[in-house]
């Protein structure tokens, strides 16, 4: 299936997805949000994928925003539609089963600081912007960033960014936990790939349950996030790469996964 706003390829075992619509600096209307809910399903299902990167076309933006042209003219029924489908969406992402890593390339603004969000990886290159600034538009962040951004950075660095509506640089998301790594605009996605390709060659059983482990376990209690990491630990006991990887790290060589 080919799509009018975003580029999806596969190489190797992992997946990009790309927004394009560079003249709008990438903002996402609704037919963008579809055709994302529909890559990330095609990540899902397609079983030679083993990772994924999001990222922008163009030079200058990741997604600069939700299309303002689109939402200025929305009723409250239709903006609680298109708000509930990118919360689908993103947390469709959030919980795919494989690793995700955004390489947000230039703006990341709005929305598009939530889709970054939602990915398990974040790098950037070092031109990269991130921002709440929905209170200027005299909404909130309306596609889980109240939620995650607080939980990635802490509430009172979140109110101070959504309350105030400042764009930040990569070097202080970086400080602030936003994105896990920095490099050059040139070298963006090449390092994406690199990573994107080791992360492919682990067992990708035991990559799924460590992701479920964390990304259900995090807002538990203590005592049953602890009981689900247990659980999913033991389920990789029924796994070939499971005895693979211990066996050849008793005989001190290279494990050769096979993703059983």
């Amino acid at each position: 299936m080919s799509y009018a706003n975003i580029i999806y390829e596969v190489e190797g075992f992992v997946a990009t997805i790309a927004f394009n619509r560079p003249k709008a600096l990438n903002a996402m209307n609704s037919d963008t949000m579809k055709e994302l809910h529909d890559a990330i399903g095609r990540v899902r299902n397609d079983e030679s994928v083993k990772a994924a990167i999001i990222t922008g076309a163009g030079e200058k933006a990741f997604v600069a925003g939700a299309d303002i042209v689109q939402m200025q003219a929305m009723a409250p029924v239709d903006a609680l539609s298109f708000m509930e489908f990118a919360h689908e969406t993103l947390r469709n992402l959030e919980t795919l089963s494989k690793p995700v890593i955004a390489a947000v390339n230039g703006y990341a603004l709005g929305g598009g600081c939530e889709i970054a969000m939602a990915c398990d990886v974040r790098f950037a290159a070092e031109k990269a912007r991130f921002g709440q600034p929905e209170v200027l538009l005299g909404i909130i962040p309306g596609w889980g960033g109240t939620q995650r951004l607080a939980r990635l950075v802490g509430l009172g660095r979140a109110k101070e960014l959504i309350y105030g509506c400042e764009q930040i640089d990569a070097r202080r998301a970086l400080e602030i936990g936003l994105v896990n790594r920095i490099y050059p605009g040139d070298q963006l996605m090449a390092e994406t790939r690199k990573f994107a390709a080791q992360l492919a060659e682990r067992p990708p059983f035991a990559v799924k349950m460590a992701k479920q482990a964390m990304t259900f376990g995090y807002d538990l209690s203590l005592e049953s996030a602890n009981r689900l990491e247990v659980e999913c630990c033991a389920q990789c006991f029924s796994t070939a790469d499971q005895k693979e990887g211990m066996k050849a790290f008793l005989e001190k060589r290279k494990a050769i996964f096979t993703g059983r």
